[in-house]
């Protein structure tokens, strides 16, 4: 009984396939093989720099309007290593 489902179907598709334009572009296969490559490459991408972005360690600097007079190095407050 597949096969009698299978041919059905391939019996109404037929028609559908004569009706196609050979006149219309599309991008096709190739279009969608340079997309993917394209979209694995940008994925690649942003993993190595999240890879980068997390071996990256700061100190961000104090702010200087914060800061009090007995504390500005120089003014005999002990300087931080």
């Amino acid at each position: 009984m597949p096969d009698m489902s299978a041919s059905l179907a391939m019996t109404h598709m037929v028609p559908l396939a004569a009706e196609i334009n050979n006149d219309k572009v599309t991008p096709g296969v190739l279009g969608f093989i340079v997309f993917a490559a394209l979209a694995l490459g940008v994925w690649m991408l942003m993993k190595s720099m999240n890879r980068h972005m997390g071996k990256v360690d700061f100190e961000e600097a104090p702010d200087p309007s914060a800061a009090t007079p007995a504390a500005t190095p120089g003014k005999g407050a002990p300087k931080n290593a």
